[in-house]
C-alpha cells in the first residue's frame, strides 16, 4: 500500500461501535482508501483486528456500495499491475453526508462545496 497510515494515525480513529448511535449521514469519516474505481472511507478502526468500519465502493458501482467492515491488510495486498491501494493524504475528515461519492450512493441529496473542501448536501 502506499502511503500506509502508521500506527499512531491509526490510534486516532474511533474504536469500532463507539459511533454505533451516530446517525450515517453524520458519522466522520477519517481516512480515504483508493484504486482505480474503489474507494474505501473509514469512520472506525479495531487494532486488534487490523479492521475498519466504514464506507466501500467497488468499480464504480453506486447502487451496490455499502457500509460495512474492510480489513487493512486485505487493502494492502490488492494490487493492479504495479498499481497499489493508496490513502488519500490530502483527505480532511468529514461527515459522511460531506461526501460526494457516499452521498450519491446512499442517495443523500444536492451537492454545494463548503468551505475545507469537501461536498456537502445543501439544507
Amino acid at each position: 500500500m502506499w502511503n500506509m497510515p502508521t500506527k499512531e494515525e491509526m490510534a486516532k480513529l474511533p474504536a469500532f461501535y463507539s459511533s454505533e448511535e451516530v446517525h450515517l449521514k453524520k458519522k466522520m469519516i477519517h481516512m480515504h482508501f483508493f484504486i482505480g474505481g474503489c474507494d474505501w472511507y473509514a469512520c472506525e478502526y479495531s487494532p486488534e483486528e487490523k479492521c475498519f468500519f466504514g464506507f466501500a465502493i467497488l468499480n464504480n458501482d453506486l447502487e451496490m456500495a455499502e457500509w460495512g467492515y474492510f480489513s487493512l491488510e486485505e487493502l494492502s495486498s490488492l494490487k493492479v499491475s504495479f498499481v497499489e491501494v493508496d490513502r488519500d493524504l490530502h483527505w480532511n475528515p468529514c461527515k459522511a453526508s460531506e461526501v460526494k461519492k457516499i452521498r450519491e450512493a446512499q442517495r443523500w441529496g444536492e451537492e454545494v462545496k463548503n468551505d475545507r473542501g469537501c461536498e456537502v448536501a445543501s439544507g
